[in-house]
């Protein structure tokens, strides 16, 4: 059976599979929550603190840009997912469109960009335990990371149903932060020193550290939308996916306006910019400013929560990577198994033992722990959603030759619109270079490039041989 031809089938007991051998454990409430969760983590409810003092107001329209580009790349993976939906499904389209070598990189990369992403989430899940206990960092990080893997591990179900409530914990938090703003701004109860949406623009401008900062601050904003794309890496698992994806591809707009945009001028408008810095969350910031009492402590659990969600969601996602690329020979053939529980335990447990690193850098270097691997998921995310669109523009060229079928959900206005988030990518790119975070995630992706094509032959080799014999 061809990839393009693969279905859904049923076991002996009932169970939904594909002939992927994995089970279509993920109902369609779980993937709109996997899909709403993925969109809402720790670059927003930690790393907005740093950048809005860096970008102050304009933060707001840094994140309107990068969210419209994060559209356009969705919904080009969206119909590349009705047009073929399958897990791993970054790398999938790589490899038939780009060629093996692409396939490859893309997979690869795409592991490594959670691996980083996870060694972040479980490096600000030691900083808010903190607001409780007196815990080295790296201890909270090491059994977080201990329980998660677990999680993982029992079943694909268990993941969907804690990402399901996680992701509930976190929408709930950020509309109740949102209400709770907008009756500061109108009624003016609370202690804030001077709520009013004037904040946005009377302390300096919208831009009051200059243009060039706003436009620096895309690297931690782009760091902010990663696990968007999360919903395409469940493609294989989910139940009726074709109608599921889409329908959670839909509503990301909505998502972006409300959890992003709109919680960003409410945080900006009961306070002003200055009183935000880099390492404290502006959500408890806000809370404490406006004086509810426990409001500051219950927050700082909800960002625990989304540090959580976003470890378990790397964890599901690198292992159905490794597997995606043990299928087709890139990868050891041991990271393709399947345990009993139909999830790849030998490829979640490989991940969770490199992110074992988050803990070493948790320790070594507690306070720049969370800029290293940021920067450094940025720049593989950044290489990975290029390969998205890429795939994409070749797809439609393909199906106007008439060499591939068309798909009835189709990006509006490309070819055009890739090519302008195309080009927002590479301009971020370039931006890595002028701050030290973004140059150390240059290097790191030089390095990781050149890993990747020393890698390439070695773990390929065995194919070659496959096809001669």
């Amino acid at each position: 059976m061809t990839a393009s031809d693969r279905q859904a089938r049923v076991t002996e007991t009932g169970a939904a599979t594909t002939d992927e051998g994995y089970s279509r454990g993920l109902s369609p409430r779980t993937i709109q929550m996997i899909a709403i969760g993925g969109a809402i983590g720790t670059g927003l409810f930690y790393g907005a603190g740093g950048a809005i003092e860096q970008a102050g107001p304009a933060l707001i329209l840094a994140y309107l840009a990068a969210g419209l580009a994060i559209f356009v790349i969705m919904r080009a993976l969206g119909e590349l997912l009705t047009y073929r939906p399958v897990t791993g499904s970054f790398a999938e389209y790589a490899n038939e469109f780009l060629g093996r070598f692409a396939g490859f990189a893309t997979g690869w990369t795409y592991w490594a960009v959670w691996v980083a992403t996870c060694m972040a989430e479980i490096t600000v899940a030691g900083k808010y335990v903190q607001y409780w206990f007196d815990i080295p960092q790296w201890v909270t990080a090491l059994v977080v990371l201990g329980v998660m893997f677990v999680a993982n591990l029992v079943s694909v179900k268990l993941f969907g149903e804690g990402e399901f409530w996680f992701s509930t914990i976190k929408v709930t938090a950020i509309i109740a932060m949102i209400l709770i703003g907008i009756g500061v701004l109108i009624f003016g109860f609370g202690h804030a020193a001077n709520p009013t949406v004037s904040n946005l623009w009377n302390d300096g401008g919208v831009f009051p550290n200059g243009f060039s900062q706003a436009l620096l601050a895309l690297q931690i904003v782009l760091f902010a939308y990663v696990g968007v794309e999360l919903v395409g890496v469940t493609a294989g698992e989910a139940r009726d996916p074709k109608k599921t994806l889409r329908k959670a591809i839909n509503t990301l707009p909505f998502r972006i306006g409300l959890f992003y945009i709109g919680a960003l001028i409410v945080i900006m408008s009961v306070s002003s910019w200055r009183t935000f810095h880099s390492g404290r969350s502006p959500f408890v910031e806000v809370f404490e400013q406006i004086g509810i009492p426990g409001a500051a402590a219950i927050i700082n659990f909800v960002l625990l929560t989304a540090a959580l969600s976003s470890c378990n969601s790397g964890i599901y996602s690198t292992g159905r990577m490794l597997r995606s690329l043990a299928q087709r020979d890139e990868a050891p053939k041991a990271l393709g198994e399947l345990s009993s529980r139909s999830v790849p335990a030998v490829g979640i447990a490989v991940s969770a033992a490199v992110m074992v690193i988050g803990v070493g850098v948790n320790y070594f270097s507690p306070e720049k722990a969370f800029g290293y691997v940021t920067s450094v998921s940025t720049i593989g995310i950044i290489f990975v959603w290029g390969v998205i669109l890429v795939c994409h523009m070749i797809y439609r060229a393909r199906v106007r030759a008439g060499l591939l079928p068309a798909s009835d959900y189709r990006l509006p206005g490309a070819p055009v619109t890739s090519a302008v988030a195309l080009a927002f990518l590479a301009l971020v790119v370039v931006l890595l270079f002028f701050t030290e975070s973004g140059r150390t995630a240059v290097v790191v992706g030089v390095v990781w490039g050149a890993l990747v094509c020393i890698a390439y032959p070695l773990l390929t080799r065995r194919h070659g041989q496959r096809e001669s014999v």
